[in-house]
């Protein structure tokens, strides 16, 4: 709770990491539990809250932000923007106002993104299009995930940059402006490539276009439009192709972030592995192009409803319910892994409690998020005595009714969605599970433990007694 608070107070001095960190516990442990129940509120969806502080950002007049996920990843996308020009304030809890104050300018020292991979990609993309320099770095875990998917298309736009291209890693320095529209073919469906292509876009001559062999979230081109961009989706095969005119400017709006059906995954999970559990998760999106978790959940047998559907921040949104629940394992479809790339690994904990094999093929991208994610929940279930298959693109787990064996302490190699999964996992396992390096948790769900806790959990600092 205390570092929570102490994000919330450094975001309302806007130093933007001024404040001095307060020294936290190097694990936590989850121990089993009766039963979870309560109503909680997602944090804010961290996709949309970059997107939104990037758009204000470069956009003509003032931009009102609600229900902006204030962890670590989106105060570093914060300081970026204010650091290339732009003014940016909070003015309560999750509300930020962001005023464009002209094109971006060259930064003043070197842009530090944190463990933040779409807020780097996407502010690449956004400084490519003006005449400024700005180097890119990030903490350890970021200096690991590759980059020239993004700075290849923004190369063949114009963009230069100064970097170890064989290394395929930053730190590196942009060289932006000058840059002309192209027509960009994806390999494979990334909402992180097709955004940053786009912003670049808009400030290029010519029109430049995006072909995705697969949908992949579309927030960006909801966002555009909602700033007064003009740009055309039509369908193509089984994905999409976007058009953008170049030249254009956004103008500064409002925009309500909706939760974040990601995070809604931890609490979600924990009520349908624990046994008596009923836990209400209310606001969060329903994007289509996010919920593929809930709808393999649904195939597996969950008992998870949705109520109260309504229209929030240009979003679909609900109250999404889940209860204890007997599970079989099923084969995920592997059309499915763009939906839910980053909820695998919370899947394969519930995977753990399901009766059979659950086969997750087609997820090779998995490997180059915050870590090798296959191979840390691979490594993780298996010391708490789950049976794992892995393979090169995806992996089999095979569960059993009943709880499972736990009393691991398990490396998460500085990945906040590994850390959350091994701890849900515990709050059902025989034996408590701990974690290594809970403090990177707060770059996506600053006061998950504290909401875990308040649904009946026990998650607590340092190792099981």
């Amino acid at each position: 709770a205390v570092k929570s608070l102490l994000f919330r107070a450094c975001a309302a001095l806007l130093t933007f990491g001024a404040c001095t960190r307060v020294s936290t516990p190097q694990t936590f442990t989850a121990s089993r539990v009766s039963g979870l129940r309560g109503v909680v509120r997602a944090p804010g969806d961290k996709s949309m809250s970059h997107r939104a502080l990037i758009f204000g950002g470069m956009a003509e007049g003032v931009t009102e932000i609600e229900g902006l996920l204030e962890g670590d990843d989106i105060l570093a996308t914060g300081r970026a923007m204010q650091a290339l020009g732009a003014s940016v304030e909070r003015i309560g809890e999750g509300r930020w106002r962001v005023e464009g104050r002209g094109p971006l300018r060259s930064p003043d020292g070197v842009i530090d993104c944190g463990n933040a991979g779409t807020g780097v990609r996407l502010l690449m993309g956004a400084v490519a299009g003006y005449e400024l320099t700005a180097t890119f770095d990030g903490d350890a875990s970021l200096r690991k995930r590759p980059m020239k998917r993004v700075t290849g298309p923004l190369a063949e736009m114009g963009a230069r940059f100064d970097w170890n291209a064989a290394e395929d890693r930053v730190p590196l320095t942009l060289h932006g402006g000058g840059l002309k529209g192209v027509t960009f073919v994806q390999s494979v469906a990334s909402a992180q490539i097709k955004s940053a292509i786009l912003l670049a876009g808009l400030n290029a001559t010519g029109e430049t276009v995006v072909v995705e062999p697969e949908k992949s979230r579309d927030h960006t081109e909801r966002m555009l439009r909602a700033f007064g961009a003009e740009l055309e989706v039509t369908e193509e095969g089984a994905g999409w192709r976007i058009r953008l005119p170049g030249g254009q400017r956004l103008k500064g709006t409002h925009v309500a972030v909706p939760g974040d059906p990601s995070s809604a995954a931890f609490p979600l999970a924990a009520a349908l592995v624990v046994p008596g559990s009923e836990v209400t998760v209310e606001g969060v999106m329903l994007n289509p192009l996010r919920t593929g978790l809930f709808q393999t959940w649904l195939d597996m047998g969950a008992d998870l409803t949705i109520t109260n559907r309504r229209m929030a921040g240009g979003e679909e949104v609900g109250d999404v319910t889940a209860r204890h629940s007997a599970l079989t394992g099923i084969v995920v479809p592997e059309d499915r892994a763009a939906s839910m790339i980053d909820e695998y690994p919370i899947l394969a904990a519930t995977a753990a409690f399901a009766e059979g094999r659950t086969v997750m093929r087609g997820v090779g991208e998995m490997r180059v998020k915050e870590s090798d994610r296959i191979a840390l929940m691979v490594a993780g279930l298996s010391a708490c005595g789950v049976q794992v298959e892995e393979e090169p693109e995806g992996f089999i787990v095979t569960g059993a009714p009943g709880p499972v064996k736990g009393g691991a302490t398990v490396d998460t190699a500085h990945d906040h969605r590994i850390a959350m999964s091994h701890l849900v996992l515990g709050l059902a396992a025989e034996q408590p599970v701990s974690v290594h390096d809970p403090e990177m948790i707060a770059t996506s769900f600053p006061g998950f433990v504290e909401m875990m806790n308040g649904l009946g959990g026990n998650i607590v600092a340092g190792d099981a007694a």
